[in-house]
């Protein structure tokens, strides 16, 4: 195979190792080969595919479009439209398996693309919970906050706090969405309607 069909994303992979070899051989007739997590046993996985237990990554999941991505990061995008996908969030299975993207890389590249972007901390205060958000305030010594509902908590944050003074107190952040990613999203949406759905 050739090697400029194994992905920047693959470059761990031993090309003498026999598993590696059979790994590639599979993927032979792809546009390029889906990207293989350095922690996932390569012997036993071929294994449950050779009995059809697992499944190879589809051509099509493979072909790349005009724009340079690939459908799984298509399926990144609709999964951060919800609103609910965060620096915390975990990456299902299905994005290596399925997609053969590694998902924390495609983030990174539709960030850099202009299709999503990372909130700030006064933004990605629907994140935290009712509790968090007090223990934040207590810390600037305000007042009045003990009964106020989760709400009442974000309101009083971005009325007094500024960004750089809030965003030191709590790691997690939000992503948005941006008319360039929902844009992209309609140009192909059979890559979403061929997607399992579940809510969020």
């Amino acid at each position: 195979m050739s090697t400029s069909k194994i992905n920047k994303q693959n470059s761990h992979l031993d090309l003498t190792n026999p598993d590696v070899k059979e790994l590639l051989s599979l993927y032979k007739d792809h546009t390029e080969v889906p990207y293989i997590s350095p922690t996932r046993n390569l012997k036993e996985w071929l294994a449950l595919v050779s009995i059809g237990s697992e499944s190879l990554v589809s051509k099509r999941n493979m072909i790349r479009f005009e724009e340079d991505i690939l459908p799984g990061h298509l399926i990144l995008l609709w999964r951060i439209q919800f609103g609910t996908f965060t620096t915390d969030s975990f990456y299902p299975k299905y994005f290596e398996y399925d997609y053969g993207i590694n998902a924390d890389q495609a983030l990174k590249e539709v960030l850099e693309k202009g299709y999503a972007t990372q909130l700030s901390a006064l933004d990605s205060l629907p994140h935290l919970n009712a509790a968090q958000l007090k223990a934040v305030l207590k810390q600037f010594g305000l007042k009045g906050y003990s009964k106020l509902n989760k709400e009442g908590l974000m309101e009083l944050a971005q009325a007094e706090l500024s960004e750089d003074q809030i965003s030191p107190y709590f790691t997690i952040r939000g992503y948005k969405i941006t008319p360039a990613g929902a844009a992209i999203l309609a140009k192909y949406p059979e890559v979403v309607n061929r997607h399992p759905k579940k809510k969020y």
